[in-house]
């Protein structure tokens, strides 16, 4: 029962989707030319004139999730590999399958305003030549500050994961879903920390900057601290992941001798997940020293501050020789982390 209403759930989405953009991308935009949403909010179709736009999406998908339902010509059953090859509701399927991924290419086209006109054009193609033959020719003068500057990037990436891993070895084991089957309270705790958790991935470390340069001022801090939130979160799921693909066997032998919890946990679980955290860290570094240099663009401190204040005056060839700096500091890091975390395979 649960799964027919996840699917026709799904069925739904789909179709309000479907009418989002056959309205909205096909009507509006491609036929009648008008960019954007309506003033008015309403539909702009005269015999539901006055209806709210998402009223009348939301009864579209309705129609066709029900209609779904009853010719069983259904993604979600599709989706769930219900339907066999010789149906002739999975031939139906795939063309709405491919209707809805075809419409979505097409409202992707239209919403990023893609324009290969405007691209290739003469003075565009002149303006991009001036910026990257400037790029090409490197401004040497300003080497030793961008070398001061790009240290200060990783130390600021690596300070943001050392300061992150205690909470997240910690957060991770909470999050763990084969551990926190006991009673209610774990239950409860497993499902508020991945709230919490995914919560806090979700927002961007740009995001997390802002803030915290609102909060504490401009320079390296803020952009340590935000780069430590988002490595909490992200280093805590991937660690209960990887806690939830463990052989359970270890665990029951060790509980079968009377040993704690804690016991348990420290002595069944860390020996099976010791060198996948440490690999997980490794790369996590390696990611913050390439976030790093973006979260300086806010005022997050380190070589992204730098790139910003050039790329502001338009000296096209100091910013040239930033992004070589950042460029090989990126490629240096990203073969000695490869390096080890091979080595700890």
């Amino acid at each position: 029962m649960k799964q027919r209403i996840a699917g026709f759930l799904f069925d739904w989405l789909v179709g309000a989707y479907l009418a989002v953009m056959l309205h909205r991308i096909v009507w509006h935009e491609l036929l009648l030319g008008i960019e954007g949403p309506t003033s008015s909010g309403a539909s702009s179709a005269a015999f539901i004139a006055g209806i709210p736009d998402w009223l009348v999406y939301g009864a579209v998908g309705l129609a066709l999730a029900s209609a779904a339902s009853i010719s069983k010509v259904s993604l979600a059953l599709l989706v769930q590999g219900k339907l066999e090859r010789r149906m002739w509701q999975r031939t139906a399927a795939l063309h709405v399958a491919s209707l809805v991924l075809s419409l979505t290419f097409i409202t992707g086209w239209v919403v990023t305003k893609i324009s290969l006109v405007d691209m290739f054009s003469g003075e565009r193609l002149r303006a991009a030549g001036r910026i990257f033959s400037s790029l090409l020719q490197p401004e040497f003068a300003i080497l030793p500050q961008a070398l001061s500057a790009i240290v200060e990037t990783v130390y600021l990436a690596f300070m943001a994961t050392v300061l992150a891993l205690p909470a997240s070895f910690v957060l991770a084991f909470l999050s763990a879903r084969n551990l926190m089957r006991g009673n209610v309270w774990t239950r409860a705790t497993y499902t508020i920390l991945r709230a919490l958790t995914n919560f806090t991935r979700s927002i961007e470390p740009l995001v997390w900057a802002v803030i915290f340069t609102v909060w504490v001022k401009v320079g390296p801090f803020p952009g340590m601290l935000a780069l430590m939130v988002h490595t909490i979160s992200s280093l805590a799921k991937q660690y209960s992941e990887q806690i939830e693909d463990i052989d359970p066997g270890p665990m029951e032998a060790i509980a079968s001798t009377g040993a704690r919890p804690l016991q348990i946990v420290w002595f069944g679980v860390v020996p099976q997940v010791f060198i996948p955290f440490l690999s997980f860290t490794i790369y996590r570094w390696d990611i913050n020293v390439r976030m790093a240099t973006v979260i300086g663009l806010v005022g997050g401190g380190g070589i992204g501050t730098m790139l910003n204040q050039y790329q502001m005056l338009a000296q096209w060839r100091e910013e040239g020789l930033i992004v070589l700096v950042i460029a090989l500091v990126v490629w240096a890091m990203d073969y000695i982390s490869a390096r080890i975390r091979e080595a700890l395979a």
